[in-house]
């Protein structure tokens, strides 16, 4: 059987090895290769085949749950697998709409991150065991009613990267320069935004991109 090719993708250096020396120790599977950010994740993907993205949800510059959405585009065969330490299910949902088929707590990784990537592996869908009985009774139960558990965004990829700054309190300068874009260009992404998604203050901005999983509250700024 020919190793099913992995990569990485997590902010925090030492956890990401501690992953890769794991997962390096089974004959079968094989890491391709790491990013600690999602767009250094999507042009790493634009050059290297990967059988699995196991992908962290907070990560600077775009977002675990905007990059599994990414990565389908990209590269649809390529299966994705949720690892975070976030438990509330609204960031399941956003993960499974977004294409993931796997979501894994960390604090389940050292008994179960073998057994998420088999599932996965065999185009079994996997939640953590901490998680999956409530939600699973709650995806029955939508998929009965026939109604989504999460809404699709309007937005395009650019539009999300400026909304997660906005939402961590990022000016317009700030955004531009971290982009390589105009401050012009940037008011034009948010005066879009703003508009997508009918909101007209920022404050109410900021409460969306929480609310949708572009950010957590800890990131935003209080200014």
């Amino acid at each position: 059987m020919k190793p099913y090719r992995i990569m990485l993708a997590d902010d925090h250096v030492l956890f990401r090895q501690g992953i890769k020396n794991i997962l390096e120790n089974a004959v079968d599977l094989t890491v391709v290769g790491e990013a600690g950010d999602g767009i250094k994740l999507l042009e790493l993907l634009k050059k290297t085949i990967a059988d699995l993205v196991v992908l962290d949800i907070s990560m600077p510059n775009l977002r675990g749950i905007e990059a599994a959405r990414e990565i389908k585009a990209v590269s649809p065969d390529t299966k994705v697998l949720i690892l975070t330490m976030h438990r509330e299910k609204e960031y399941v949902y956003h993960a499974v709409s977004a294409g993931a088929e796997g979501y894994l707590l960390k604090e389940d990784a050292d008994t179960e991150l073998f057994a998420a990537i088999e599932n996965i592996r065999k185009g079994k869908p996997y939640i953590s065991p901490l998680l999956s009985g409530e939600l699973t009774r709650e995806f029955i139960q939508a998929s009965r009613k026939g109604s989504p558990l999460s809404p699709s965004t309007p937005l395009t990829l650019r539009e999300r990267e400026i909304l997660k700054l906005i939402a961590e309190g990022a000016s317009n300068k700030d955004i531009a320069d971290l982009l390589y874009i105009s401050i012009r260009t940037v008011e034009n992404h948010r005066a879009n935004i703003m508009r997508k998604l009918g909101i007209k203050q920022t404050a109410n901005l900021v409460k969306y991109a929480i609310r949708e999983g572009y950010t957590s509250p800890g990131a935003t700024s209080d200014g």
